[in-house]
C-alpha cells in the first residue's frame, strides 16, 4: 500500500514480510549512524544484536499492534517509522495516543524532504486508527532530532530510561496533538 509518492521513484508505503532483511539492514545502518560516534561499542553492539536482524523485523512486520512504514527510492529502503499504540507513559496527557517507536532516515537522504513527507504519513497513519494523539522519546543528546520533531509541533512532556545495551539515557518525552475527523 503506497501512502505518499514524493517523486517517480520515491515513495513511502506500509512495509510487508518481503520486507523483513531489507528493513533490518536499514534500521542497523540508520541506528548506527545516528549513534555510534556518541556510545561505547559494547553497549551498541547489544542494542543492535537485540533489536535488529530478518527475524525481529519479520515478527515487528506482522505485528497487529504496529505499523511499519518504509520510504523508498528506485526501489531502496532508505528510511522507515515504525508505529505503535501501547499504553502511553503517565507524562502524555491523551491516554489514545499513539507512538513513533522508530524515525529514521540514512544520512545521504537528509534534507531532501524525505523526513517531513514520513512524519506526515506517520501521524495520518496514526489519526486514521481513531488517536487523539502522538509521543515519541528521543535522547536527550540528539539536537536535530528534538529540533524536527518541534516544527511537527511536538513539545517535551516528560522523560524515560532508555535502555542502550546495558547503559540507561534518558530520553525526552514529546506529544502533539493529532487532528481528526
Amino acid at each position: 500500500v503506497i501512502l505518499s509518492r514524493e517523486s517517480a521513484a520515491s515513495a513511502i508505503r506500509i512495509a510487508g514480510p518481503a520486507d523483513a532483511g531489507a528493513l533490518a539492514r536499514l534500521a542497523e545502518a540508520c541506528f548506527r549512524a545516528t549513534f555510534d560516534a556518541s556510545n561505547a561499542a559494547a553497549h551498541m553492539q547489544a542494542h543492535c544484536r537485540a533489536s535488529y536482524g530478518e527475524t525481529i523485523q519479520a515478527a515487528e512486520i506482522a505485528d497487529p499492534g504496529r505499523i511499519n512504514l518504509v520510504c523508498e527510492e528506485a526501489g531502496r529502503l532508505v528510511g522507515y517509522a515504525q508505529l505503535r499504540w501501547p499504553r502511553p507513559p503517565d507524562c502524555v496527557p491523551a491516554r489514545d495516543a499513539g507512538e513513533i517507536q522508530r524515525f529514521y532516515l540514512l544520512p545521504d537522504w537528509h534534507g531532501r524532504g524525505l523526513a517531513q513527507a514520513l512524519m506526515r504519513a506517520s501521524l495520518q497513519s496514526l489519526a486514521r486508527r481513531g488517536l487523539r494523539g502522538v509521543w515519541l522519546g528521543v535522547w536527550e543528546h540528539n539536537p536535530r532530532a528534538l529540533a524536527f520533531y518541534r516544527k511537527f509541533g511536538f513539545e517535551a512532556v516528560g522523560e524515560q530510561v532508555f535502555l542502550l545495551g546495558n547503559d540507561p539515557q534518558r530520553d525526552l518525552v514529546m506529544y502533539r496533538t493529532l487532528a481528526t475527523g
